[in-house]
């Protein structure tokens, strides 16, 4: 009988106690984890959808006073009525147009509605061609509940009589298409990957039993992830953007954990040790390893808790949860299967890492002709990877709409007609609201509405005291503009212009003076400003939270100031060429045709900035298990290049078989047919493969030999620090061997 050395960390206690306790723990975690899928199950119904809205911004304070003082908002329904002959002037279009937005407006969920024939003629509602015009509507609620009641109404307003044709389109009308079209095409894509996953598992391990339960440790993640979010909503909003992070990282960290920590495992059979003390050194290994990486994920995906957007709020909540259920996946219950299985996982000749002499391994072999030319390597590679990044200069953020869908859906059929057929955006006006007190004379009012049309790009200002266009009067007051003391002015913009230039003319908008003692500017392209100004100013604060927690973990995980600032450089170059890729393709319409979108011109920022936690958690995990098996051999043999040959070789093979692993399965989702998964398939695919071969195989080691022994350098004031609270992984005693 093998005596087991004494535990002297906290993770080979585990492993002892998880070696003992293996029936009990397994059974436990199949206890939990059915529990944990009765509450999951209704996760996705808990969580909620939103708004691009700045918390705390000019337009939605606009929004509050519009809702509260004059029962309206923006119009997030439009209804594009075609007269089937004629013009929408004939007779029977005005009684049949009339009769649908009097039903529109007895809906329960509709708080205004509006029209060309009820305004009297507004040309900003018309066709150019006068064969079309419009009824907006404003659905109330907050984004879940307004897209609830539109999912109905689509269907009921798409109709047509012998005098019109009825299409409904608008921001909620696409935003509910785009999420039923997603959720569809991401469920399509999950039942491929998972088989997918497992057949590849099952070719690298060349064990079903090991790629089941790589595989089991990333669903357990999903499944506990989404039970925990759905526990949250008990005190927080979680956005339903954070079930994709969950899928998406989940599944990701599930399989790298699991990979470390099975490899490692069977290099410690195949050394001899036996299965206890295998499991001792796996997980006062690798465990270590899988712990550090989580604290570092974790940390950098819970800055986003300083953005104010519920729904990136939302990303850091699912995070931080996806990480802390991985890790106890890999660290508790795999290791009970592993000890139950035991030597079963090296049967039928698979061959591990420490049975073959490293120098003979193609890495080993790749690094070392790196390292006698690093600066040519290291040179290229970097330029290569600049090249693929630089795109990313040009990035355009910008909120989604009716072309995020596949061409042949009804609210993108719509969508292209008014672009067509209409000049103005009277469906996106800016919203002038007064909320300070006094009564200004109309006379003032004139003046301020007529400057306010000469704007550029503004094709309407309406008001309770006249219609102008490009200062002229040309219509009367609107009453509905008008509201007790309170007044409000809508500047309806030129289509082309709002494209193009939202943020002057919102700007000059904004500037200019008003009659009222204070004035408020909202409406969708106000909120689109807004939106995209608190994003970009609160950006560098999250860089630099991000680039401070990986230094300051990174530190003390090898003791070095140096390793850690190329680590951080390392893994955003992974994110960069990543956002490059996204604007070259995703904005700028590289092989669109191909992939099968439109481009808009623009990113919405909630997917790259999920991708980013994706990429930035997954390059984490491979540059902390490289860095750690490097450190282990210097630490062994003082020698840099020795270690950063020997850690190349035991590290990337496995870096390279998780990185392979999750690119095909997540390129499943480039064939789905909103550009969302799209993004997601091929954004995070080209970054995990570039991260693993190009970063990890040549430009790591390029640096790394250029650095030398100052690799390892720190000032002697940070030496007790690191000693104190160094997180490094320890190599294993010699009993284990």
């Amino acid at each position: 009988m093998t005596v087991a050395p004494p535990s002297d960390t906290v993770l080979e206690r585990l492993g002892e106690v998880t070696y003992r306790r293996r029936w009990p723990v397994l059974i436990g975690a199949l206890v939990v984890l059915t529990g944990l899928v009765a509450v999951a199950a209704g996760a996705l119904s808990s969580f909620v959808l939103n708004r691009w809205e700045a918390a705390g911004s000019e337009s939605v304070a606009a929004q509050e006073v519009l809702r509260e003082e004059f029962a309206t908002g923006n119009s997030n329904l439009i209804l594009l009525i075609t007269a089937v002959d004629g013009d929408v002037d004939d007779a029977a279009v005005v009684e049949s147009a009339t009769v649908v937005a009097d039903e529109l407006s007895r809906e329960d969920a509709v708080g205004d509605v509006w029209s060309y024939w009820s305004l009297g003629g507004d040309a900003t509602l018309r066709s150019d061609d006068g064969a079309s015009a419009l009824v907006l509507a404003h659905v109330t609620g907050d984004a879940t509940h307004a897209r609830a009641a539109i999912a109905e109404y689509i269907p009921d307003y798409t109709r047509q009589d012998a005098a019109i044709t009825v299409q409904v389109a608008g921001s909620e009308a696409a935003s509910t298409q785009i999420s039923a079209q997603a959720t569809q095409d991401f469920v399509r894509a999950e039942l491929i990957i998972i088989p997918l996953m497992l057949v590849l598992l099952v070719l690298i391990y060349r064990r079903v039993s090991s790629a089941l339960l790589t595989l089991g440790v990333g669903l357990f993640s999903v499944i506990a992830t989404l039970a925990g979010l759905r526990a949250l909503t008990a005190v927080v909003e979680i956005a339903s953007f954070a079930s994709n992070i969950v899928l998406v990282m989940g599944i990701g960290l599930g399989v790298d954990y699991s990979m470390f920590v099975i490899s490692r495992f069977r290099e410690a059979l195949a050394r001899g040790a036996t299965v206890r003390l295998a499991l001792r050194e796996t997980l006062n290994t690798a465990g270590r390893t899988v712990v550090f990486s989580g604290l570092t994920v974790a940390a950098s995906v819970a800055v986003l808790l300083a953005l104010p957007f519920p729904f990136l709020r939302s990303f850091a909540f699912a995070g931080v949860l996806t990480v802390i259920t991985a890790a106890v996946g890999a660290l508790v219950i795999l290791p009970a299967a592993l000890a139950v299985l035991g030597e079963r996982m090296t049967r039928r000749g698979v061959t591990v890492p420490a049975q073959m002499p490293i120098e003979q391994g193609r890495w080993y072999r790749l690094g070392q002709r790196v390292m006698r030319r690093p600066v040519i390597w290291g040179g290229v590679a970097l330029l290569a990877l600049l090249a693929l990044a630089a795109p990313a200069l040009g990035v355009q953020i910008g909120v989604p709409d009716d072309r995020v869908l596949a061409q042949g859906s009804s609210v993108r059929a719509t969508y292209e007609q008014l672009r067509a057929d209409f000049g103005a955006e009277a469906n996106d006006a800016l919203q002038v609201v007064q909320t300070g007190a006094g009564a200004p004379a109309d006379a003032e009012v004139e003046v301020y509405a007529a400057e306010m049309s000469r704007i550029d790009g503004v094709a309407q200002v309406n008001s309770a005291v006249g219609v102008y266009v490009d200062g002229t009067r040309v219509g009367d007051g609107d009453e509905r503009l008008e509201s007790g003391h309170r007044q409000r002015l809508e500047a309806v913009p030129v289509r082309a212009d709002l494209d193009d230039d939202a943020d002057r003319i919102v700007g000059e908008v904004r500037s200019l003076g008003s009659p009222f003692e204070q004035v408020l500017v909202g409406g969708y392209p106000a909120q689109l400003v807004d939106f995209r100004e608190a994003l970009l100013e609160r950006l560098p604060l999250i860089a630099g939270l991000i680039l401070l927690v990986t230094f300051v973990l990174l530190f003390l995980l090898t003791g070095s100031l140096l390793i850690p600032l190329k680590a951080t450089v390392l893994n955003l170059l992974s994110v960069g060429v990543m956002f490059g890729v996204l604007t070259a393709v995703f904005q700028n319409g590289f092989l669109a045709d191909v992939i099968g979108f439109t481009p808009i011109g623009t990113l919405d920022p909630a997917f790259p900035i999920l991708m980013f936690c994706v990429v930035y958690g997954l390059s984490m995990d491979y540059e902390v298990f490289m860095v750690s098996r490097i450190r282990e051999e210097y630490e062994r043999t003082g020698d840099n290049d020795r270690a950063v040959l020997a850690g190349l070789q035991r590290s990337a093979p496995l870096i390279t078989a998780a990185a392979v692993t999750l690119a095909v399965s997540f390129g499943v989702y480039a064939t789905g047919s909103v550009m969302y998964l799209q993004m997601i398939g091929i954004g995070v695919a080209v970054a995990i493969v570039v991260d693993a071969t190009v970063i990890r195989g040549i430009l790591v080691p390029a640096l790394m030999r250029l650095a030398g022994d100052a690799n390892w350098w720190a000032p002697a004031f940070l030496t007790p620090v690191f000693r104190r609270f160094g997180l490094r992984e320890e190599s294993a005693s010699p009993a284990l061997g």
